[in-house]
């Protein structure tokens, strides 16, 4: 990791308020051209869905607010290694289809290049 932890913390911070805001044009800011999403749930075994680029990551962003509304992320903890950072919270928001809550927990794993997000391994609970 090429930048100390407070520009890390600080660029981290600025990524969770836009995704809290569901600031799409923000989120890109904080990420490489050549971002890489990979995703909780999807059909590409065995890592779920994998987003490259600001339009993939557009497409799940509209995606996830088809599903989901009002999300937003709170309980959060960073985690620093060595050569990623990782991050653990809760994101609770409302079903679209039948207005039921979602809430989950769970972890995302960072990589940082050039003072942004290169990529971002996200986990989460799957609630049944």
């Amino acid at each position: 990791m090429s930048q100390s932890r407070d520009e890390a913390m600080a660029l981290l911070g600025r990524f969770g308020k836009a995704f809290n805001r569901s600031d799409v044009d923000e989120i890109l800011a904080c990420v490489t051209d050549d971002f890489v999403w990979v995703l909780a749930a999807g059909s590409e075994a065995p890592d779920g869905r994998i987003c490259r680029g600001a339009d993939q990551v557009r497409q799940a962003l509209a995606g996830r607010a088809a599903l989901v509304r009002d999300v937003r992320f709170s309980e959060t903890a960073v985690h620093f290694a060595d050569d990623c950072i990782v991050g653990t919270f809760r994101a609770t928001g409302t079903y679209v289809a039948n207005g039921s809550p979602y809430d989950v927990r769970g972890v995302d794993i960072y990589t940082l290049r050039d003072g942004l997000i290169a990529s971002k391994d996200s986990y989460s609970k799957q609630i049944t």
